[in-house]
């Protein structure tokens, strides 16, 4: 997956994905997953962060948010990130990078498409086959958004409700645990690459929106029909070096070029 350009339009909600190193589980510790959460929370704190969704799994993140502050989203994730990886190195005497290059930003257009962002985040782990249901994976928004907590809470649950355009926390919790279990008895698991590699999802109007508030830097990007959402791609380019110790020449593998459409 390219390099993802990090954009800022106010109030815009984006879904956020981090890998590990070359796709290491560097986050199979609970410990490690604790304290990623531990520094969310901070920057909630410190930065004002509105979180509405997260998943930590062993070796990725996903985390959805309100971009309210040109600043807040990069402050927060290069201290979240930051953070994480340092103490992960000091206890292990580690050296060498923990995240793989930047993180990812898509676009979430603020309905049902929402809804099934958040659906989509909160199914990974049964996806990959590790739980049957999300409430078996600690790590993640699902327990929250069913049972909130009195203090030390993550997600933006006052905005959460106003955005699926619900009532009250009880109507959140009850409607989101029947549309997650009807995705799971649906079948509604396989992976959606739009949520993770695409610039932002959406009715054709929105997406369309959001490419000429990007200006140049939606550039040659193509705006893509699906079966039940419209999709601003990514360009495809790869950015992985095969280099080995050696200062060895220049390969053909190693060469790539930019192509605009």
């Amino acid at each position: 997956m390219a390099r993802a350009n990090r954009h800022y339009i106010p109030n815009y909600v984006w879904h956020i994905t981090h890998r590990c190193h070359k796709k290491e589980f560097l986050l199979k510790f609970l410990k490690d997953c604790k304290r990623w959460m531990y520094w969310l929370f901070e920057a909630k704190k410190r930065f004002g962060l509105r979180i509405l969704n997260y998943t930590v799994t062993s070796n990725h993140i996903h985390l959805l948010v309100i971009d309210n502050g040109r600043e807040v989203i990069p402050k927060s994730i290069q201290l979240v990130a930051g953070r994480t990886a340092q103490e992960y190195n000091q206890r292990k005497k580690r050296k060498g990078a923990f995240w793989e290059d930047r993180y990812h930003a898509t676009a979430i257009e603020t309905d049902i498409h929402l809804i099934r962002c958040m659906m989509y985040i909160d199914l990974n782990m049964v996806r990959a086959g590790v739980v049957k249901h999300p409430c078996e994976w600690a790590m993640s928004g699902y327990n929250e958004i069913q049972n909130p907590p009195d203090r030390y809470a993550l997600i933006d649950i006052k905005g959460l409700i106003e955005l699926c355009g619900l009532s009250n926390k009880e109507q959140l919790r009850h409607e989101y645990k029947q549309w997650v279990e009807a995705a799971i008895n649906d079948n509604g698991l396989r992976r959606e690459s739009c949520w993770t590699a695409s610039i932002a999802v959406g009715s054709r109007r929105f997406v369309e929106d959001t490419k000429v508030k990007l200006c140049l830097k939606a550039h040659g990007r193509k705006v893509e029909e699906g079966s039940d959402k419209f999709v601003l791609k990514e360009p495809i380019v790869p950015y992985n070096a095969h280099l080995s110790a050696k200062k060895d020449l220049l390969r053909h593998e190693n060469m790539y070029c930019w192509v605009e459409t």
